[in-house]
């Protein structure tokens, strides 16, 4: 991705427009953006190419999958080498209960977003993928009671 990307006011509208709604017309995000449809596909196609627009995806329901535990683990390790860092990464990605993994800076070397069937499935992965996973020194974790904002993306400034 280009960092200096040049955004103009139209890209950001349909950045913004796009963010909140992936399945969006073209030719209905083409009016949002006051563009005909042709050159906002272009303009589209151009901000994925650039790497601005990363994909699409559905945001689903974990209630409605059966996923009704949420939690965030905070994992630190005994080493901080690159290797050993890059080892861990490569760990939890073949977990797919794990939805983000975050790697921080102070005491607390990664934090990860969890989901669970229940305390049960949670306690499983705990113990068997986590706490034993090579270079883990501990493991501390937060059950998410209630979420009151979760936004995805990033926020676009339409004034530029």
């Amino acid at each position: 991705m280009t960092a200096n990307y040049p955004l103009d006011s139209i890209d950001r509208l349909i950045l913004e427009n796009l963010q909140d709604d992936g399945r969006i017309t073209n030719v209905d995000l083409a009016r949002k953006a006051g563009l005909t449809a042709p050159p906002c596909l272009r303009r589209v196609r151009a901000l994925e190419e650039a790497g601005i627009i990363e994909g699409y995806h559905a945001q689903l329901n974990a209630n409605a999958l059966g996923y009704g535990i949420m939690v965030f683990a905070m994992v630190s390790l005994k080493s901080q080498a690159e290797d050993d860092l890059r080892q861990f990464e490569e760990h939890v990605a073949t977990l797919p209960e794990v939805r983000e993994c975050h790697m921080l800076n102070g005491e607390i070397d990664f934090v990860l977003k969890i989901v669970a069937h229940d305390l049960q499935a949670f306690q499983h992965l705990l113990t068997s993928q986590l706490t034993s996973a090579p270079n883990v020194t501990s493991v501390k974790t937060s059950l998410i009671i209630r979420t009151s904002k979760d936004l995805p993306g990033v926020p676009v400034d339409t004034k530029e």
